[in-house]
């Protein structure tokens, strides 16, 4: 049977990604930061659930020792911990960058560091980076999270590179707009973190936080990360990005043929 890791497992992509991957009979290991969430994955039926602050080594090591203890060995990490801090990047504190450089990509990094060794022993395994569209094109307010996300796809493009031949694979999701919790935990960075009353940015602001989430154009149930997942555990021949959602299909496949100009009045229009 085959193994998975998932960080960020509480709710939205990561709780759909642990019951969907259930369903099909992997041994899953969903993972939280809160004690309260990993009783809750516990009560649903996840015996491997375990706590996980992304941001404490202590945290990665006794997951990894702890699978192993068990199985022996971790076929499937999935990196999918993250949140998205919202603002223009002339309203964010240097401060807020780097909580979001933390939990977005040093996190990220650290138990990709941590799992390599393990995988090479092995000879096989696969890292699912969970990236984002915003790793791919870039919109106003959203510079931070932009930032983290295309530190991803450099790391993840050059680990593909350095483990070459080692049965090692990586990979990165570039998810569109999907339900989840991540618009409400944007939105509630944005007003404790960004002096929204003094900003040029305020109208933009304001209409982001009154907005309908429903009305996202081309979201996507959870469950549909879900399913691009197991496919990925499920592959003898793992693809370097896996597109999710039409609107990383049509700005991905504009960011390659467009010129830079012409797609920044396209980004600008739509921010």
């Amino acid at each position: 049977m085959k193994n998975i890791v998932i960080t960020g497992a509480s709710s939205g992509i990561g709780l759909a990604t642990a019951e969907y991957l259930k369903k099909q009979g992997l041994m899953v290991y969903p993972t939280a930061r809160r004690d309260e969430d990993v009783k809750r994955l516990k009560a649903l039926g996840f015996d491997g659930a375990m706590k996980l602050d992304i941001l404490l080594d202590d945290d990665i090591d006794r997951v990894i020792e702890a699978v192993l203890a068990r199985d022996g060995k971790i076929d499937v990490w999935f990196n999918n911990a993250g949140y998205g801090q919202a603002g223009a990047i002339e309203d964010l504190k240097s401060c807020y960058i780097k909580e979001q450089f933390d939990t977005n990509f040093f996190g990220l990094y650290q138990a990709t560091y941590k799992i390599i060794p393990i995988m090479r022993r092995q000879k096989s395994g696969i890292i699912i980076q969970h990236s984002s569209v915003l790793g791919l094109i870039s919109l106003i307010g959203r510079g931070a999270y932009n930032a983290s996300k295309y530190a991803i796809e450099g790391l993840s493009d050059t680990l593909r590179l350095e483990l070459m031949g080692s049965g090692v694979y990586v990979c990165v999701l570039n998810t569109g707009p999907v339900t989840s919790n991540f618009r409400d935990t944007a939105m509630r960075k944005l007003q404790e973190n960004v002096d929204i009353e003094n900003s040029i940015f305020r109208d933009k602001y304001l209409e982001n936080i009154n907005s309908d989430k429903s009305s996202v154009p081309f979201n996507l149930e959870a469950v549909e990360v879900a399913k691009v997942v197991y496919k990925i555990t499920q592959s003898k021949r793992v693809k370097p990005r896996y597109y999710i959602t039409k609107a990383t299909h049509i700005l991905g496949f504009l960011k390659r043929i467009v010129p830079t100009s012409w797609l920044d009045r396209i980004l600008y229009k739509i921010s």
